[in-house]
């Protein structure tokens, strides 16, 4: 039987990861997209991380390459879709899987560098880079865009740069739906919960100075099914489903991949 997405070109910004026991959510959704039949475009900031997974996806007999950029540069976004361009002569699926933290706190103890350069990743990166795909997905008249957000966009009160970013992410996501669906183009959004990737695990451990196995602990006692996390393949499935023409009549939804944490928040 063929592969899910058989004959598709994915562009999945942040397909690198940082160090870490784990797979992050950019790898996994490379990998599963590859398995599933397209060829891959892996892109991260640290260009060594988008060829390792290139390179994953070749060792299991896949069909990927991979490009440095920085989506808060207009022109490394550009960049991203010429070169997708020159290799396919056109793209069916992007996702933008992108998202940093650090320095973040609540609002009254927040600082601004730390907010801006939150927002510009998160939120401005994000919109740059879908407004350089969208002329090409709209020419085609076809395309599915796929954001990464997160269940903070609606939860939480102690990251108010990280929340910001990720309810802007949302409304990006329904926006894009709403202006592009008459050419043929879908947009939604997976708001991940708590998951056990290097970024979270590792990267709260680290900034507690924590063990990972403590910092684990704590948030599996947290979710409601199972009490425990969802790993980087829960999000790459859910988002495997929304860029396969099986989701060719969803866009604009925000869907939750978080093991009940949003019901149990309400």
């Amino acid at each position: 039987m063929a592969g899910r997405l058989e004959g598709k070109r994915a562009i999945i910004v942040g397909a690198g990861q940082t160090p870490g026991e784990t797979l992050g959510n950019g790898r996994a959704m490379a990998l599963l997209f590859a398995r599933e039949g397209a060829e891959v475009l892996c892109v991260d900031r640290v260009g060594e991380r988008a060829e390792e997974t290139a390179a994953m996806i070749a060792e299991e007999g896949g069909r990927a390459f991979a490009r440095q950029a920085d989506i808060v540069r207009e022109s490394d976004c550009v960049g991203v879709i010429a070169a997708a361009m020159e290799r396919w002569g056109g793209f069916d699926i992007v996702v933008n899987n992108v998202g940093i933290g650090g320095g973040d706190a609540p609002a009254h103890r927040a600082e601004e560098a730390a907010f801006d350069r939150i927002l510009s990743v998160n939120l401005t990166g994000m919109w740059l880079m879908t407004r350089a795909a969208l002329g090409v997905m709209r020419e085609q008249g076809a395309g599915a865009i796929v954001n990464i957000s997160s269940l903070a966009a609606v939860a939480g009160g102690i990251q108010i740069a990280y929340e910001v970013s990720k309810a802007g992410v949302n409304r990006l996501t329904t926006s894009v739906a709403q202006a592009n669906a008459r050419h043929g183009v879908r947009c939604n959004a997976i708001m991940p919960g708590l998951m056990d990737t290097p970024m979270a695990v590792a990267g709260i451990a680290s900034a507690r100075g924590e063990s990972q196995e403590a910092v684990r602990e704590r948030r599996n006692a947290q979710v409601p099914l199972g009490g425990k996390m969802g790993t980087a393949w829960d999000t790459a499935y859910a988002a495997l489903f929304l860029a396969s023409d099986e989701a060719k009549f969803i866009t604009g939804a925000i869907l939750p991949v978080d093991g009940g944490m949003g019901v149990r928040i309400g």
